[in-house]
């Protein structure tokens, strides 16, 4: 059996012959159920793009469209309604990254105990260099070790720790994405 949660997608071939609109009474029967169709057609338009991963990277708090499960320490037993969580986004502008050091931007999020972070990821951009250079946020060197970035996340700040000279790249933006239970 196919799972029938894949994702919220819409017909693109609902087609309304204008010239039966117009020619159907008011009064009757198949104009309600006109109105019947319209109504769920909007209601189907706005389920959709109310459970959209929104393409918006804000330096403010911002819910950007994903759900994740419901609380799993809920029960049937317990008074709250288990409900599917809304996840928040925020991008923190950490600037240049470290030279073989730790630096630490703090990100303004309200941490508490039912805070739960789902994505951390970034990227930085060395605009210098002539070929320009991007590398990720963290990143996980293949040829030396020495050359990892660690970036993790405490209750107050965005820490990036780097191990060798990543000065360069003085433009580095860290995405977080988080659950407030």
């Amino acid at each position: 059996m196919s799972n029938p949660n894949v994702g919220s997608f819409l017909p693109t071939t609902s087609v309304w012959d204008v010239s039966e609109i117009y020619a159907t009474d008011v009064t009757s029967p198949a104009f309600k159920e006109l109105l019947v169709r319209l109504y769920q057609n909007l209601n189907n338009m706005a389920v959709s793009v109310n459970t959209r991963d929104a393409g918006f990277y804000s330096n403010q708090e911002f819910v950007n469209g994903q759900l994740f499960f419901p609380d799993p320490t809920l029960t049937s037993n317990t008074a709250t309604v288990a409900r599917q969580r809304q996840v928040f986004r925020m991008v923190v502008n950490f600037g240049a990254l470290p030279n073989a050091a730790t630096k630490s931007v703090n990100h303004g999020i309200t941490v508490t105990p039912s805070t739960s972070f789902t994505r951390i990821y970034g990227a930085a951009t060395n605009p210098t260099s002539g070929a320009y250079a991007y590398v990720p946020l963290p990143y996980a060197s293949t040829t030396a070790v020495a050359n990892n970035i660690e970036l993790k996340v405490t209750g107050t700040q965005v820490t990036i720790v780097t191990a060798a000279n990543y000065s360069a790249y003085t433009t580095s933006y860290v995405v977080l994405e988080y659950i407030k239970s």
